[in-house]
């Protein structure tokens, strides 16, 4: 029973690491082995009989009966003296199978034996966590926020994990309380030592696509394919799809009705602005969407080069770039284009606040004083009447028509 009372007071936390008897059986041996090496130096003549339904454990000691006085391996030899304590009818040249108690590997030996199988269980549950981890890299995963740090958030799941949200894997309005659920992608999963580190991320371009398989009924179902996703993490993201169903307007599917579908992955993405266009392998036309909500005149593709030749007419320029230059350069990493942005140089003017990036405001609102509000409206005037009319000096003006020029060369 001693053995049994043993096993029992080493497999206490079994339920909280749930993990099963069997398991814990095998892991028990293995301890015991190593234990039985340490004590004998070797553990080869040892048998180990481990009953996982009582949770009972047995160790036998196996040896040869020899002469009395010819012992020269204590732990593979026994006296026969020794041999006849056990049973007394015991001759030279048998083999004698002897119960080891726990007990007798003594005190030390027992807490060493604890402190190995915790180590060991430790392991067992570490490699179960990498593995079932390891299967869900690329997919969403919810977690509790468990404590906020300055370059990261710690978040536990529901059997404990510790799942790791790196400040630069958060979407810059990311604001997160203790408590709160926070959903993003499983993005790696390494083991450091022999622990798991488990790394979210909600800037990942497969999150959105994720958050489509989710939110949208079509994409789970695959009557609709995300073919590419870019983004910038809180700002801007374009979402190419397409469909093989004919019947399907992919894009209608995806945004729903005033944008009912999206709006949860939006608000999800904090108001990120998802632009989902139709996938086409017709390159200029491709382009043509990416650049949305600007209008094109046209287009000149080097497929060698990769880099296409975008003509716009003036007042669609900065729809095309986009704030920040997010449009421009979205639409270049869908389309896996350089885009170069030219305006239309044929008889279409161009605003004068479209040069507001190298003519001062003040110039421009001197000009507009005298219904002067376009580039073609002063280069058709005189310099001198120009100075005269306006409160500019002359070297003002002539630096103005430099810039303006430049435009229609």
């Amino acid at each position: 029973m001693e053995n049994i009372a043993l096993i029992e007071s080493f497999s206490e936390f079994k339920d909280d690491k749930l993990i099963d008897r069997v398991t814990l059986m095998a892991i028990l041996e293995d301890v015991f082995r190593s234990a039985l090496k340490k004590k004998y130096g070797e553990d080869d003549n040892f048998d180990i009989i481990v009953n996982p339904d009582k949770g009972d454990l047995e160790i036998w000691r196996n040896r040869i009966v020899v002469a009395d006085g010819e012992v020269e391996d204590p732990n593979q030899e026994i006296s026969l003296a020794q041999a006849r304590k056990i049973e007394p009818d015991f001759e030279v040249g048998e083999d004698v199978s002897e119960e080891v108690k726990l007990m007798d590997l003594g005190r030390r030996s027992i807490l060493a034996l604890r402190q190995n199988l915790i180590a060991k269980i430790h392991e067992h549950d570490n490699t179960n966590i990498y593995k079932q981890f390891k299967e869900l890299e690329g997919e969403i995963y919810t977690a509790e926020v468990h404590h906020i740090r300055h370059r990261a958030i710690i978040l536990l799941d529901d059997e404990g994990n510790e799942i790791i949200l790196p400040k630069d894997r958060q979407i810059p309005s990311d604001f997160f309380r203790k408590g709160e659920n926070v959903r993003g992608i499983i993005e790696s999963v390494e083991l450091k030592g022999s622990k798991p580190q488990i790394i979210m991320s909600r800037t990942a371009p497969v999150f959105l696509e994720k958050l489509f398989e989710q939110e949208i009924p079509e994409v789970f179902d695959g009557l609709i394919t995300v073919k590419k996703v870019v983004r910038i993490p809180g700002e801007k993201a374009k979402v190419a799809v397409d469909s093989y169903d004919d019947r399907i307007d992919p894009v209608g599917a995806c945004v729903g009705m005033k944008g009912s579908r999206i709006h949860s992955i939006v608000r999800e993405l904090g108001n990120e602005n998802i632009d989902v266009i139709n996938y086409t392998s017709n390159d200029q036309l491709f382009i043509t969407r990416a650049l949305s909500p600007a209008k094109i005149v046209s287009i000149k593709l080097d497929e060698e080069t990769k880099r296409a030749e975008v003509i716009l007419k003036p007042e669609e320029v900065s729809k095309a770039i986009g704030r920040g230059g997010h449009n421009i350069r979205l639409a270049g990493q869908l389309t896996g284009y350089e885009i170069d942005v030219f305006r239309d140089g044929g008889e279409e003017d161009v605003e004068l606040t479209e040069f507001s990036d190298e003519i001062e405001d003040w110039v421009i609102a001197e000009f507009a004083k005298i219904g002067l509000d376009t580039a073609k409206s002063i280069l058709e005037q005189d310099v001198n009447d120009l100075v005269r009319r306006t409160d500019l000096e002359e070297e003002t003006v002539l630096q103005v028509i430099q810039v303006l020029r430049k435009e229609f060369e």
